[in-house]
């Protein structure tokens, strides 16, 4: 076995082991796993598109904005998050106007951002947001592993060859199929009727992760980067991890959000949407 795979091996055990021991324990050890992906998210997201090289005052307030975001994440008002974020997301938008610095950088904020609120709203602090984020888990790696295989085994049309070559249509239909599969048995697994919605939802969560997978793809193409970084020894960046977990994350989180808006149902959680609770 070379090095590399050693490597490799040893680092996915270390991240899989502590991202499940976060996901049991919930509450703040969740929070901090939450605040440590979106402050990656933004070091990996700036390094790449080079916003560390240039406008180095848009550059510290984009720090300032994660900083701020991450500590309201761990010790302040959960309720607070997306007002927060839309508020500093603006004034980037004000600050590239009026210093016409990159759009990156107000892109940043927002992406980073809201991966690590809606990690976070999704877990929750009860035992319904543990099975809420087990089935995120399930539908994106069964999706990402399934979508390789299939791929691999059947081949034929070229999903976005400009942006991913390697992705086919055969793997993206493969990978969700087995997406809905995952979540709607992780749903099963834990009450007893499984309802259309928890699958439907599944179904669009698949294909979150996928787009998510292909946003990054699209992303290191543009600046010639095969990593976002090398923070994880043997894979790459944290973005490389979990652009497919994001997106599936922004989907469930935008859409509960919508409903309890829709339905006047404001205290409902995350997860309560997703089972139809």
């Amino acid at each position: 076995m070379s090095s590399e795979l050693k490597k490799r091996i040893v680092s996915a055990i270390v991240l899989a082991v502590g991202s499940l021991w976060a996901t049991w324990m919930g509450g703040l050890a969740f929070d901090i796993l939450s605040a440590v992906i979106m402050i990656s998210i933004y070091y990996e997201w700036s390094t790449m598109t080079g916003l560390s090289a240039r406008h180095y005052p848009s550059y510290a307030f984009g720090w300032f904005a994660i900083a701020l975001l991450s500590l309201n994440l761990i010790v302040g008002d959960p309720a607070l998050g997306v007002p927060l974020l839309a508020g500093l997301t603006m004034t980037a938008l004000i600050l590239l106007y009026l210093r016409d610095c990159s759009g990156w950088f107000p892109g940043g904020i927002f992406y980073a951002g809201l991966s690590g609120i809606s990690l976070a709203a999704i877990r929750g602090s009860d035992a319904t947001g543990f099975v809420a984020m087990i089935y995120v888990f399930a539908i994106v790696w069964a999706t990402d592993i399934l979508a390789f295989f299939v791929g691999r085994a059947i081949g034929g049309k070229k999903l976005a060859p400009r942006i991913s070559p390697g992705k086919t249509w055969s793997g993206a239909i493969g990978g969700t199929v087995s997406g809905v599969i995952a979540g709607g048995a992780v749903s099963f697994s834990f009450f007893p009727q499984l309802s259309f919605r928890t699958l439907g939802l599944a179904l669009l969560l698949s294909i979150a992760s996928q787009i998510g997978d292909l946003f990054e793809s699209f992303i290191k193409r543009r600046f010639g980067v095969k990593d976002s970084s090398h923070l994880i020894p043997g894979h790459g960046g944290v973005m490389d991890r979990v652009d497919g977990l994001v997106f599936a994350g922004f989907t469930a989180f935008l859409l509960a959000v919508i409903h309890a808006a829709w339905s006047d149902a404001g205290g409902t959680s995350v997860a309560a949407f997703v089972f139809g609770l």
